[in-house]
């Protein structure tokens, strides 16, 4: 069991936690995941590690409660355990060696976003973040990206908060001014990661996207995470989740992970082997 030893609402649908997990602290680097199971009956949800404290061994995790084992871990409270904590998962985020790096997040995938700034920006890296969100209700993580970068622009669709508009026009602008990226990040949600990638590669800068397709054992194992990177097939849980965003066939990514969105929000779940009977 793992404990939680602390929760933060950060706006009406995401929770920050921080997990009580030693092991995966110590070892967890930006850019991997755990995949978590309130209980026995719960399903297997990957979550990107937000941040670790290795002195008091715990894991962070931000995310939104959309689905039935999210809303689940949502309602729990810190001195609550959850069954399944399992991790670190992925391969690292190859941050080394950059100079000037954009970090582009949109709404909750900013969780996921900050962990590569922090390290970047513990690297020695110039690092400028772009947050985008729909709206000024909805702004999470503000203080703590402003401490792990030399520039944090804000973005909102309505214009309620810092500039009006999508992180797409901010890095176009931000180009255009003469910064010279050797590298951009971006993490959120599908579209706008293919549009962000749209953006960088006249310029050819290196652009890589976290992808987070339909996982299930996050070993690699049941190719239910493959996903369509420069012609070739690959498995997200293993592979990635960072791919090049010029090479990310972003159509299929979408198609796939709609499939099974009229379920997400199913109160019960069976799987049809439990009910089998031996021959």
């Amino acid at each position: 069991m793992f404990k939680i030893v602390k929760k933060k609402q950060l706006n009406s649908a995401v929770t920050l936690m921080q997990i009580e997990a030693p092991f995966i602290a110590k070892k967890a680097k930006a850019g991997q995941f755990i995949i978590f199971r309130v209980d026995e009956h719960g399903e297997r949800v990957p979550l990107t590690i937000a941040d670790t404290d290795i002195e008091r061994g715990t894991v962070t995790i931000i995310f939104q409660a959309v689905g039935r084992s999210t809303i689940m871990l949502s309602q729990m409270n810190e001195g609550d355990s959850i069954l399944d904590f399992v991790g670190p998962l992925g391969t690292a985020t190859h941050l080394d060696g950059y100079k000037k790096v954009c970090v582009v997040g949109g709404g909750v995938g900013n969780a996921i976003a900050y962990p590569s700034a922090k390290a970047l920006f513990q690297n020695g890296a110039e690092v400028d973040v772009i947050a985008g969100f729909r709206s000024k209700d909805i702004v999470i993580l503000e203080d703590e990206f402003k401490a792990v970068c030399k520039n944090l622009y804000i973005t909102t669709d309505d214009g309620s908060y810092g500039e009006k508009g999508f992180v797409t026009n901010k890095l176009q602008s931000l180009i255009d001014a003469g910064n010279n990226y050797d590298l951009v990040i971006a993490i959120g949600p599908i579209p706008m990661m293919k549009f962000v990638s749209k953006v960088t590669e006249p310029y050819g800068i290196k652009t890589l996207v976290s992808l987070n397709p339909i996982m299930i054992d996050g070993t690699g194992m049941c190719g239910g995470c493959r996903v369509t990177v420069g012609g070739k097939i690959k498995f997200a849980c293993v592979d990635g989740p960072d791919f090049d965003g010029h090479e990310v066939d972003y159509d299929e990514l979408m198609k796939r992970n709609s499939f099974y969105k009229n379920r997400e929000h199913c109160d019960t779940s069976e799987c049809r082997m439990l009910n089998a009977k031996p021959e």
